[in-house]
């Protein structure tokens, strides 16, 4: 699983970036967590308020921070056994 948090870097973003390490770690699973701050890689996404959060290529998320507990209820839908931890 690859997720990506979108933002420029400022708190907010920051602090989304934070809250989905905790949730993925949290529901015990692998993850690819990046965060993408270049302007132009966010516009890709048709994003227009960040911070926005990007689950194998598909936005589940923009506009404000998400807690812990919705970050793993946009998770969950895309786990498969390949992303769980042995």
């Amino acid at each position: 699983m690859e997720i990506k948090v979108l933002g420029p870097g400022c708190p907010k973003c920051k602090k989304m970036e934070e809250s989905v390490r905790i949730a993925v770690k949290m529901l015990g699973i692998d993850a690819a967590i990046t965060k993408v701050d270049i302007i132009n890689d966010i516009l890709h996404y048709g994003v227009m308020s960040t911070p926005a959060l990007v689950i194998d290529e598909k936005v589940v998320h923009s506009g404000r921070i998400a807690g812990k507990k919705e970050i793993m209820k946009l998770i969950t839908p895309f786990i498969d056994n390949k992303n769980q931890k042995i």
